[in-house]
């Protein structure tokens, strides 16, 4: 297939049998291996009080990737806007870009916790994300250094860090409007996807940030030799997926083998079932089919791949496999 870029969001997943720690040192050794892959950036997440996550502190854990790197680009997607103040997501990511210049990415969603407890914890309700074009409006100020306030941010104001919309629900018109790339999924809903590109392409208005459209398509790819190990990379997730849906808590990853012995209600078999559905996994052969057919149908500028699985070494080589198909 034709070269494209290509980047991973890695949501440093904790597997059963290892600690919160190892998942963070995870993703920073992926890290590594995607840049010498020739992988274009790598991304990091937010989760608060989720156990299956160890990834709460995305500014954080994005400067021990770029300290362990030197190439790659590095960013969040995201940072949750509604559960931070603005200006303290400006200094964050000014001291990130001063120690880093060049390669850092500011990836924004308007999420404000899993559960009600979350959201509690941090202050917040479902209704702070209502304004979160208002809170984008006010962070992407302080680097202008248009603040109305007559406070500066240090070292942010001056400085050029990409940012990028995570377009759920509205993100597909507020990227619009602020002339922001945005970044867009699931595989497993292609029409409400592709009506969300087409919202946003329509409805672009040009910005010093970006003079025309860029779409980041994300969801997870998983390659192997063959499609029976492919997607044996899907069960960890889809299961952790179906105990959440049915158990309230999103759980650490299982080995794949457990979850095949498992004794499922209906209910939760219906829930794993549909969580393997959708995805992008095979051979190289066929997954460079499929990939192909997805640029065409979005005209996507790049494919944010968010795999996560409880074998790592597997999750490395499928990365390997994908960066060979889609480097031309």
């Amino acid at each position: 297939m034709d070269p494209v870029r290509l980047s991973v969001l890695d949501r440093s997943r904790t597997r059963e049998g290892h600690t919160h720690p190892e998942a963070l040192r995870d993703t920073v050794r992926l890290a590594r291996e995607l840049e010498r892959l020739g992988y274009h950036r790598v991304w990091v997440s937010e989760h608060h009080g989720v156990p299956g996550v160890a990834g709460s502190a995305p500014t954080v854990l994005a400067a021990a990737v770029a300290g362990a790197t030197t190439t790659i680009r590095v960013g969040t997607g995201g940072v949750m806007l509604p559960n931070h103040r603005p200006l303290v997501v400006a200094e964050q990511f000014g001291v990130l870009e001063s120690l880093f210049p060049g390669r850092i990415d500011m990836g924004l969603g308007r999420s404000v916790g899993f559960t009600d407890g979350v959201r509690r914890a941090l202050g917040r309700d479902k209704g702070d994300a209502e304004d979160f074009e208002g809170q984008l409006a006010e962070l992407l100020g302080w680097f202008r250094g248009t603040s109305p306030t007559g406070v500066h941010a240090r070292p942010a104001e001056g400085l050029t860090v990409p940012p990028f919309v995570l377009a759920m629900g509205e993100g597909a018109g507020i990227a619009a409007r602020a002339g922001l790339p945005m970044v867009i999924g699931d595989l497993r809903n292609r029409e409400k996807m592709r009506r969300g590109i087409d919202h946003y392409r329509d409805r672009f208005r040009p910005s010093a940030w970006a003079p025309e459209p860029y779409v980041v398509v994300s969801g997870t790819i998983a390659v192997a030799g063959t499609p029976e190990e492919a997607r044996r990379l899907l069960i960890p997730e889809a299961w952790s997926m179906a105990h959440s849906r049915t158990r309230g808590t999103f759980p650490p990853l299982p080995p794949a083998e457990r979850v095949e012995a498992l004794t499922m209600t209906g209910k939760e078999r219906d829930f794993y079932e549909s969580g393997l559905m959708g995805h992008i996994a095979g051979t190289e052969e066929q997954v460079a089919h499929e990939l192909e057919t997805l640029l065409k149908d979005t005209g996507a500028q790049e494919i944010l791949v968010t795999t996560s699985t409880y074998d790592r070494e597997a999750l490395l080589d499928s990365y390997r496999r994908l960066a060979a198909i889609t480097s031309g």
